[in-house]
């Protein structure tokens, strides 16, 4: 297995930048997600180390060995791909042992490889029929079976499991997992799927056209991102953003109509950093109907619709002209149109500068 490092990566097309300035280190053994929306450049870095594609700028690592101007063949990295990228003529067996032929091992050797791997990943009845007699998810484990047999350094994961349907991708993705710690594998996986990321990942990179906004575990990422696109990128129902401004030394405006007291533990980030805008995060899990605490803030709303989602409900409410989304019980404790109070913790809150985003509590 091996350590990756980027080192000032810049990649553009044309005169779009894709990738700039990528500076990050992927520990040995380390499966580490690549986060973020379409076209934020997450597959073009995939690409940059699997020398499919040349960079502007920078230096890309394995092992502390600049890669920059090696061949793809002599990368010792292995990709798979969103579309499987099998061969339909050849067998389950030849598509495994396809690589190793390439590279002329012995016969023998090939055999035993493909068996090993095979076992592995439940292949083994399935050796001699076609990739088109396969479902989805059994195409998908042969193509992990094809990365696997190369004993790659790397492997990279180009949102593997987007064609599936969801029963197949929560155990795929578990099959990935089981995988990794198994093999000790280092693994770059990409997707714009927030819960593989989470599920999956033992640090996430979160990137947004081009640059990433933050690394760190999937707690971290969750529980205190580091800027409104992370917050807002990342947890379903979406996190709550209420635009607001400091009116005076107790109050926080939000929107034209609705106000909040200060919380003591806010006061001295806000005044000393002389912040006149903010914008006050709150995960719909944290939004309760009974006060918990006495320091709890009271959000005086109005129910607009609710939205069954099997093991809850999802209130949409409005806070002056902002609206709340509210993780709720199986049963639907208010109706639409009702007045209700709503109270959340200041300690579970998230303040963001409102002029560049970033969290400052």
């Amino acid at each position: 297995m091996a350590d990756l490092e980027f080192k000032a990566v810049s990649k553009a097309f044309g005169k779009t930048i894709v990738v700039h300035d990528l500076n990050l280190r992927i520990k040995d053994g380390e499966l580490f997600v690549l986060l973020g929306p379409s076209g934020c450049g997450k597959s073009t870095i995939l690409r940059l180390i699997a020398g499919l594609e040349y960079l502007d700028e920078g230096e890309i690592l394995i092992n502390g060995r600049a890669i920059n101007n090696v061949a793809p063949k002599d990368r010792n990295v292995a990709m798979v791909f969103q579309n499987y990228a099998l061969y339909p003529h050849m067998t389950i067996y030849d598509n495994l042992a396809f690589p190793l032929k390439v590279k002329k091992f012995p016969g023998d050797q090939i055999r035993e490889i493909v068996q090993k791997q095979a076992g592995l990943l439940g292949l083994t009845e399935l050796l001699e029929r076609k990739p088109k007699t396969l479902s989805g998810g059994q195409r998908q484990r042969v193509a992990l079976g094809r990365a696997l047999v190369r004993n790659p350094s790397v492997f990279l994961f180009d949102e593997p499991l987007s064609n599936l349907d969801a029963k197949l991708r929560v155990s795929t993705r578990a099959e990935i997992s089981s995988l990794q710690r198994t093999l000790n594998a280092t693994m770059i996986y990409v997707t714009h799927d927030q819960e593989e990321a989470l599920s999956l990942g033992d640090r996430i990179a979160i990137l947004n056209e081009g640059r990433i906004q933050q690394i760190g575990s999937p707690q971290e990422i969750y529980d205190q991102p580091a800027n409104v696109f992370t917050a807002s990128f990342v947890g379903s129902p979406r996190i709550n953003l209420l635009e607001a401004r400091i009116s005076d030394d107790s109050v926080i405006a939000i929107g034209n109509d609705a106000e909040v007291p200060i919380a003591e533990s806010w006061r001295r980030t806000l005044h000393n950093g002389k912040t006149e805008f903010v914008v006050l995060g709150i995960r719909p899990e944290n939004l309760f109907y009974q006060r918990h605490n006495q320091d709890d803030l009271v959000l005086k709303t109005e129910v607009l619709h609710t939205e069954f989602a099997g093991d809850r409900h999802v209130l949409f409410c409005t806070l002056g002209n902002e609206e709340l989304r509210v993780k709720s019980g199986k049963a639907i404790p208010s109706e639409e149109g009702e007045k209700i109070e709503l109270f959340v913790n200041p300690q579970n809150c998230l303040l963001f500068d409102g002029k560049n985003g970033e969290r400052i509590l």
